[in-house]
């Protein structure tokens, strides 16, 4: 009776040796599936809002809140006797032993998916970049001229295409200069010829205080609030300062006669022969007669949101013939009354073309079908992928840390 014994060793050890590795394998397969899943459909989300503002449809949006995998595995052994008649003695009443294993497995994942339509979505939908944002982005990698083209409504009240960050205007937008001068702009940043930083200040804070009114206690305080009691040229009086830093662009001195620094300055109105210049948001008059004669010494900005950033990109998308003569899209015309054609403003920026048929392009980086075409990113189009990253990781600090319970829909799959 040696074998079947053997036999039943044998069933059992395997059934524990997959008990043993049931956990690491499942993350080793799950982990890289769930990530890949999130990521695509994350950025066909994004491609299909602004193919939707580009047809004036309603974006929408719902975030994976949260996913809970549940894996389960199940196995039982067993030995089943053939019996014979073999008189009273039990041990001897079968002549074989059939060993019989069963392993069972489910996976139950669970997923909440959030809606993106409350107050606090809607607000941060339509709030402008802060002037710190702008900074942010412009300290980054990313090339200040994307960053601009993007997130600028206009500069020194210089227009980027304004009328393109909303649903798709009749007359072609202002756009010329403002190309002419970013341009020239990056070529500066390009070759070390500019670069962002921080400037001080000192701000006086009240009137001179006689010199006994100030105390050693005084001197800490005002040190500890970031602040600084400075007595006068005379030791009588002593005034209450405080350091203020501010953003400014620094172009190379040895640079400003260069023809990239003598566009940057003439299209946005800078005087000729300064080096530095604050950033400010929205405190330049629009006014060209409250502006000063000899040049500004201010780059102004008025910034977008990202609602506006996506209505500007969405003038990228490659609007089907049949869809135009739908009716289905607004089509801009130029001064001449001839179309429009939006490359002349999205050139190098943000393409997405378009295809009709049941298969997905080849060639598509993301890609989502809408209206029986597909809309697609390019694979080989580094312009447009760069620019769409860089839309996703800023919708993805914009959009998320939802507050509030909210509606939320739990979908558990696999049972």
């Amino acid at each position: 009776m040696r074998t079947p014994f053997f036999i039943a060793l044998l069933a059992i050890g395997l059934g524990l040796s997959g008990c043993t590795s049931l956990g690491p394998q499942t993350l080793d397969h799950a982990r890289l599936q769930y990530n890949e899943v999130i990521k695509r459909t994350t950025e066909e989300q994004l491609l299909l809002n602004i193919v939707r503002l580009r047809y004036t449809d309603t974006p929408s949006s719902l975030a994976v809140s949260a996913i809970a995998a549940q894996f389960e595995r199940s196995q039982s052994v067993g030995l089943l006797p053939f019996f014979t008649a073999a008189g009273g003695d039990l041990n001897r009443s079968f002549t074989a032993v059939l060993p019989q294993a069963q392993i069972m497995g489910a996976d139950r994942p669970t997923f909440s998916l959030t809606p993106l339509d409350d107050q606090e979505f809607t607000r941060k939908l339509f709030t402008p970049l802060p002037l710190d944002g702008v900074i942010y982005l412009a300290k980054t990698t990313w090339p200040i001229s994307k960053v601009f083209r993007l997130y600028l409504e206009n500069l020194n009240w210089v227009p980027n295409a304004e009328t393109a960050s909303g649903p798709t205007p009749r007359l072609a937008p202002p756009v010329d200069d403002f190309l002419r001068g970013i341009a020239a702009l990056q070529s500066l940043q390009d070759r070390g010829a500019l670069v962002f930083g921080m400037a001080e200040q000192e701000e006086t804070l009240g009137g001179a205080l006689p010199a006994g009114a100030v105390s050693a206690r005084d001197l800490i305080e005002a040190a500890r609030n970031g602040m600084e009691y400075r007595p006068d040229a005379s030791g009588r009086h002593w005034r209450l300062l405080r350091r203020n830093s501010y953003p400014v662009v620094r172009i190379a001195p040895d640079q400003l006669d260069s023809p990239d620094a003598r566009t940057f300055a003439e299209v946005f109105r800078l005087r000729r022969g300064a080096s530095e210049f604050r950033l400010t948001q929205e405190a330049l008059s629009p006014f060209r007669a409250a502006q000063p004669a000899d040049g500004l010494t201010h780059l102004d900005l008025e910034t977008r949101s990202l609602l506006q950033a996506l209505y500007y990109v969405s003038h990228g998308v490659e609007v089907p013939a049949a869809h135009r003569a739908r009716g289905l899209v607004t089509v801009t015309r130029d001064g001449a009354g001839r179309d429009f054609d939006w490359q002349q403003v999205m050139g190098e920026l943000f393409q997405v073309r378009s295809q009709p048929g049941a298969e997905r392009p080849a060639n598509a980086h993301v890609a989502v079908k809408y209206k029986d075409h597909w809309f697609y990113v390019d694979e080989a189009d580094q312009d447009s992928k760069s620019t769409f990253s860089l839309l996703v990781e800023l919708s993805r600090l914009e959009l998320t840390g939802k507050s509030g319970p909210g509606p939320q829909l739990t979908l558990p799959i696999g049972r």
